[in-house]
């Protein structure tokens, strides 16, 4: 799968939905319960971080959940691609991109949301072939100011920002015609996910959905 076709295939699922949950779980049992949840209050499209040792039984379980498309984040390596394509995922997002993650992705035929800050690192990426990155840490790299002066030379690229995005400014982002989409980790906090508040994260979940 090209850089090209992948960049195809995540930006049709960056446009399912205005925000992508980012999600750290720790524990497996509460995967499909959070999942459910996510995709009844219209966010279609989880990122599940490869940062618990439970997050590829996550994925495993996520999966399993009908209307939802769950992908791997924190793809550092050719082999968590790997791992993370045998659980289930139907897409990887990396905070970078390097030769052998564009590699790996490619020939196991993972569609790779890449990451790119930089005008240097975007200009690289177009040159593999994608056409969607994205943007992180979004906060801490200049935020919605940084993406929209990148828009001018390099209208071509579309980002899906995360790092540090949040209902407060989501919308700044989500105003800008070089963003398809946001990333954030506010609509599931830890305590209503260790408590099976699903109700709670449903809300917040169709709060997000209205952003856009």
């Amino acid at each position: 799968m090209t850089p090209d076709l992948q960049s195809q295939k995540t930006r049709a699922l960056c446009e399912l939905a205005p925000v992508i949950p980012v999600l750290v779980v720790a524990d497996a049992a509460r995967a499909e319960g959070l999942a459910t949840a996510l995709v009844a209050g219209g966010l279609p499209v989880l990122e599940v971080t490869l940062r618990t040792p439970a997050a590829l039984d996550v994925i495993r379980e996520m999966s399993r959940v009908a209307g939802g498309h769950v992908g791997a984040g924190t793809v550092l390596t050719p082999d968590d691609a790997r791992r993370a394509k045998d659980a289930g995922a139907s897409f990887a997002v990396s905070p970078g991109a390097t030769e052998q993650i564009v590699r790996a992705c490619s020939d196991i035929e993972l569609p790779l949301l890449a990451g790119a800050v930089t005008a240097s690192e975007v200009m690289r990426a177009m040159e593999w072939g994608y056409s969607m990155l994205k943007f992180f840490p979004a906060e801490a790299a200049g935020g919605a100011k940084s993406l929209k002066s990148l828009a001018g030379p390099l209208p071509q690229v579309s980002f899906c920002p995360t790092g540090g995005v949040t209902p407060g400014n989501a919308r700044d982002y989500l105003a800008l015609s070089n963003v398809i989409c946001v990333g954030g980790s506010w609509i599931s906090p830890d305590a209503d996910v260790a408590a099976g508040n699903w109700a709670a994260i449903e809300a917040r979940a169709r709060e997000a959905r209205a952003l856009k």
